[in-house]
């Protein structure tokens, strides 16, 4: 039709007004619970992701890169005669029916209709049975690949989920390796993917970009965190080997230090480490009175670090550069963890009340979740009308105020053996005792959580009672001396240490 042009960016401007009323109608909605807030979360992400692509449509209408919009604009510009206005204006009405005739498909839009079936869309969203709907991150591959890399360590899950971040703990030699860049890439990826999935409208882009150019500054002024010292090629070299060679006088005072030692002096160094232990000491000796800038090339190990006489070399330029990457993955990585933090601490506390569970319970307790967040949804346009913030009951609805007293509801109990964590009634604080966080409680002091302990939530408590329970076992030990029995052959009873006296003496 004649005005197509002008008439698709109208449009367009138009679908950029309604889109955004909808993405505020539906953010003034309060969700009924975590998974309606999910759901919430990623229709406005799906309704900006529509705003993005208009917008883009309308920025190469504008741009006019065929010249049509000019011509259509120049059309309406041009006077016409006064006998071809109605004319024009009656022919352009006709187009603009023809058009809606032929697409008669299209849904007439009024300003009441918001695009309900935007609304009432279910995200598909997909998470592992491990991380719960987003509840918990599921951190098992990643586990193993650093159990199992040389720059990890053996250590329980749990472990593992509260320290991956901490990476300031790996020195700097495993940390420039390929290995390890590949680990933490698997680890951004990651955290990536979950923060997408989980809070769908963080501009996590614009977050990378300005931890970027920060990290261009940082790193130039070798301030980044945990590579402070990135630049200073001698300090690290000396903190690298503990060889003082201001305290040796002569290559048979190095012998004595022994070949392994020798062997990591001169590799901390980018010298060759090979030969005999007295080739190795006369090679480190060479120091001695040679800075390691004017050192002959032929002492330098291949692919090491050379004097700055002989020219950098590509090898150093490419470890540097490595250096570089794996740092600013680590800023990345650091980034998304701190808005991830409550995650990872539900994770570790998860973890670790898991290992006070069987299978059969674990099975039943994520059943039981799924059940519970598939029935928070049934009356979530119900408002409840509860000003005393009493308990929820079965059915949903606050529990009776009588029932809220008779079970002493108000009174809070506090455990000092379950980091402070308060109680709330009589019933949940006996009931805690056998709970997981307390027997995890009582197994990081060492006390067996039996029913001596029971109604002690003070730490100084509990191990006062265990000394005395452990020195009162030392009392009721069986002690054979005095407590085994001894018959004579006359029926005389006697402990064994009397028997044995008396036997010795030949009185019986």
């Amino acid at each position: 039709m004649a005005s197509s042009v002008l008439e698709a960016t109208r449009a367009a401007h138009e679908d950029l007004e309604r889109l955004e009323r909808l993405a505020v109608r539906e953010l003034q909605r309060d969700p009924a619970n975590a998974r309606d807030r999910l759901f919430q979360s990623h229709r406005v992400r799906n309704i900006i992701d529509l705003v993005v692509t208009t917008s883009d449509r309308l920025v190469e209408i504008y741009e006019d890169k065929d010249g049509a919009r000019k011509e259509e604009i120049s059309n309406h510009l041009t006077a016409p005669v006064q006998d071809d206005i109605f004319h024009k204006f009656f022919d352009r009405l006709k187009d603009i029916r023809e058009s809606h005739r032929r697409n008669h498909s299209a849904r007439f839009v009024s300003e009441t209709d918001d695009h309900e079936e935007l609304l009432k869309d279910e995200p598909a969203i997909e998470f592992s049975g491990e991380e719960a709907f987003g509840r918990y991150l599921d951190l098992h591959e990643l586990y193993n690949e650093f159990i199992n890399s040389k720059f990890g360590s053996l250590m329980e899950y749990s472990a593992y989920v509260g320290t991956f971040s901490q990476t300031e703990k790996i020195t700097h030699s495993l940390k420039a390796t390929r290995q390890y860049k590949e680990y933490l890439e698997h680890i951004l990826e990651y955290l990536t993917y979950f923060l997408r999935r989980t809070e769908p409208l963080q501009d996590l882009q614009k977050i990378f970009t300005k931890l970027e150019s920060e990290f261009e500054e940082q790193w130039a002024n070798g301030e980044v965190p945990g590579w402070e010292n990135k630049g200073t090629e001698k300090a690290s070299v000396m903190q690298e080997s503990e060889v003082d060679l201001d305290f040796y006088n002569s290559v048979e005072e190095l012998v004595e230090l022994g070949p392994e030692k020798l062997k990591e002096a001169l590799a901390a160094r980018g010298l060759k480490a090979g030969g005999t232990v007295q080739q190795r000491a006369e090679r480190l000796f060479l120091l001695k009175h040679t800075p390691l800038e004017q050192l002959d090339r032929k002492h330098f190990a291949k692919g090491s670090r050379s004097s700055v006489s002989n020219g950098p070399s590509n090898g150093n330029n490419s470890k540097d550069d490595l250096k570089k990457e794996i740092a600013l993955i680590e800023l990345k990585m650091r980034r998304l963890c701190e808005i991830l933090d409550e995650v990872i601490v539900r994770t570790k506390e998860n973890a670790e009340k898991k290992l006070t569970l069987t299978y059969e319970e674990m099975e039943a307790e994520r059943e039981e979740e799924e059940v519970q967040a598939d029935s928070e949804s049934d009356d979530e346009d119900q408002q409840i009308y509860n000003p005393l913030k009493l308990p929820m009951g079965w059915d949903g609805k606050p529990i009776p105020y009588w029932l809220y007293k008779l079970h002493g509801l108000g009174q809070e109990f506090k455990c000092e053996i379950c980091g402070n964590h308060s109680y709330w009634g009589r019933r949940a604080y006996e009931r805690h005792f056998k709970e997981w966080r307390h027997q995890h409680g009582m197994r990081c002091l060492g006390i067996p959580n039996t029913k001596n302990f029971n109604e002690i939530t003070s730490i100084e408590e509990a191990k006062a009672l265990w000394e005395k329970i452990q020195s009162k076992q030392g009392l009721n030990k069986w002690r054979p001396d005095l407590e085994e029995e001894y018959e004579d052959t006359d029926g005389n009873i006697y402990n064994r240490k009397t028997y044995t006296d008396l036997q010795r003496q030949g009185l019986i």
